[in-house]
């Protein structure tokens, strides 16, 4: 029972840093879009204007020049392979979540739950973590830690954000009114 709650919140914290991480690449493709709208219509209307090919020479060479550096910028940051990356693990960890959470409880076979933890681990592999916002990774790991749910790895302490997942068995007893000696 306790794997099953284990993989639900690893699953649902990735569910939630890639949507979020899908959410930042969408943004940048539109970003990258915008100019591109802007500049093809300044080439129609640039051409438009007149009649001579050699009134309009310099201001289409500069503007088809602008239009180069925007799509150069856009290919080599591959803004929409990564959203759609994204986008694509968010919604196969939304449904591995789905998957697990639809299980009985108590009643979860060895194989089906390595099946799913197998699941798990190749999606986790197919996470470009590098292209994911700190910020992004440090606001999923804290609501999830503020919530006393179990975080995955990648997000807890491979980012230098090492946060307690559990009391000791220490502050346990204190917290209790026992003493330590009496709790072994």
């Amino acid at each position: 029972m306790k794997s099953k709650i284990k993989l639900l919140d690893k699953c649902e914290a990735l569910t939630l840093l890639c949507t979020r991480a899908s959410s930042r690449w969408s943004f940048i493709k539109f970003c990258f879009n915008i100019p591109l709208v802007f500049t093809s219509s300044a080439m129609c209307i640039i051409n438009s204007i007149s009649t001579d090919a050699n009134e309009v020479k310099i201001p289409n060479i500069i503007v088809n020049a602008i239009s180069v550096l925007i799509m150069s910028l856009a290919n080599n940051t591959r803004a929409s392979e990564k959203f759609e990356n994204f986008k694509k693990l968010s919604q196969q960890f939304m449904l591995l979540s789905q998957e697990i959470d639809a299980l009985e409880e108590d009643n979860i076979p060895i194989e089906e739950y390595k099946l799913l933890l197998l699941k798990y681990e190749n999606l986790v592999q197919q996470i470009d973590f590098e292209e994911i916002p700190i910020s992004y990774k440090n606001n999923v790991s804290q609501a999830y830690q503020n919530a006393n749910r179990y975080i995955p790895i990648q997000l807890n302490g491979t980012i230098g954000n090492v946060v307690k997942k559990r009391p000791t068995s220490d502050e346990v007893g204190f917290s209790r009114g026992i003493e330590f000696s009496e709790m072994v």
